[in-house]
């Protein structure tokens, strides 16, 4: 929303919300602002903590200007700023469910998620289920008296199941629990979770808002409900970020419209291309019409990001490893988001539900900012050595 109350573009968002340069003698950027100590005008001040700033943990100038700038694209009520995505995750979950309570976390969920709640959250007594991701409704069978969050991944990590979330969170609220969602990719430029009814949206920002494969971060936005208890969770943990992240990530913030875009066009046209190709068995990219949640895809978001996954037809690991290493463009390293293409294997041995019946071994591509042409010439000699090895 602009000054006079007007409606404006997401790019103008990205471009102007979280601080005011005549805050700071007109520079366009807020101050990197290192700190811990914070000093008080008199003791009673001290006492009361009656100012903004109090100390480094609870933020700074620097931060606040990347959380109000989320803020504004999430429409939350608050929004933290932690270490890394899955720190987005761990703070969330730690702050809202306690021992004895039962956690329903969709089985596509991406796998460092799911490692946290099998250890960590089992051995504080949290009772852990998975569900399937293309349950909607009928998740209302698996929510108990003691279900406190239902926590939703849309698409599901490597395999792209979209899940129906406005279903999911009327049945969690009616039952009294609340919905978390990971949104990492979509980012809320495609979705925003807190329009459907979830209470707490998780984002990886090392992926699109940083953008440069340089800096990890996460962030966390909850609705005026839940904001309370999730500021004091993160203030209690004592997990904040570093300046210099929570500057570079804004910095990334910035231009994570057109680079999505960028993303996002080439991206499709690699699928949609890929779906044509010998020995390519499917293509699980929720925005192709093949793709069988397409249509809810198309009725709850607004765009699709860059990374998506291939099926090879016919072989296993031999075949898999094959088509890795005879890329020469895309790197092989985890994470995505930045402007690089990069492809890992994908591994689903770890799913209890939702395993899927595929025809081969998957890959999961994440497409940067490099030219189609190259990349679709790169992923030619991948499927050639893959269909050598068999």
């Amino acid at each position: 929303m602009a000054k006079d109350g007007s409606e404006i573009g997401i790019n103008t968002r990205l471009a102007h919300s979280g601080n005011d340069p005549r805050d700071y003698f007109g520079f366009v950027n807020p101050p990197v602002v290192h700190a811990s100590t914070v000093l008080y005008p008199d003791a009673a001040a001290m006492a009361s903590r009656s100012q903004k700033y109090t100390y480094g943990t609870r933020g700074t100038p620097t931060m606040d200007a990347l959380t109000l700038a989320v803020d504004a694209l999430e429409g939350s009520a608050g929004t933290i700023a932690v270490p890394s995505g899955l720190a987005a995750v761990t703070v969330p979950l730690l702050t809202f469910v306690s021992a004895g309570d039962h956690l329903l976390i969709v089985d596509s969920v991406y796998h460092p998620t799911r490692n946290f709640a099998d250890t960590m959250l089992k051995r504080l007594g949290v009772e852990i289920e998975y569900y399937d991701p293309r349950i909607g409704a009928g998740i209302a069978q698996l929510i108990k008296t003691n279900t406190r969050v239902v926590f939703t991944e849309s698409p599901g990590s490597n395999t792209y199941e979209i899940q129906d979330i406005p279903a999911i969170v009327k049945a969690a609220h009616a039952a009294g629990a609340i919905v978390m969602m990971d949104n990492t990719w979509a980012t809320p430029l495609f979705f925003k979770p807190l329009d459907h009814g979830v209470d707490i949206s998780i984002h990886a920002a090392t992926k699109y808002p940083a953008g440069h494969s340089d800096v990890l971060l996460g962030t966390v936005s909850a609705n005026e409900a839940c904001w309370k208890q999730l500021y004091e969770g993160f203030c209690t943990l004592g997990c904040c970020s570093g300046p210099d992240d929570v500057y570079q990530v804004l910095r990334g913030l910035r231009t994570m419209g057109v680079r999505l875009e960028h993303h996002r066009k080439s991206a499709l046209d690699i699928a949609r291309w890929l779906e044509e190709q010998p020995g390519v068995a499917q293509v699980l990219h929720p925005a192709l019409e093949s793709h069988p949640d397409h249509a809810l895809w198309k009725r709850d978001f607004c765009g699709s990001s860059g990374i998506f996954s291939i099926v090879l037809k016919g072989g296993g690991q031999k075949q898999q490893h094959a088509f890795l290493d005879a890329l020469t463009i895309f790197g092989l390293g985890y994470s995505w988001g930045g402007y690089e293409s990069l492809a890992v294997p994908v591994f689903l041995g770890d799913r209890t539900i939702a395993k899927g019946s595929y025809a081969g071994p998957l890959i999961r591509l994440q497409i940067g900012l490099e030219d189609v042409e190259d990349l679709e010439a790169d992923i030619q000699r991948g499927l050639a050595a893959a269909a050598e090895a068999g």
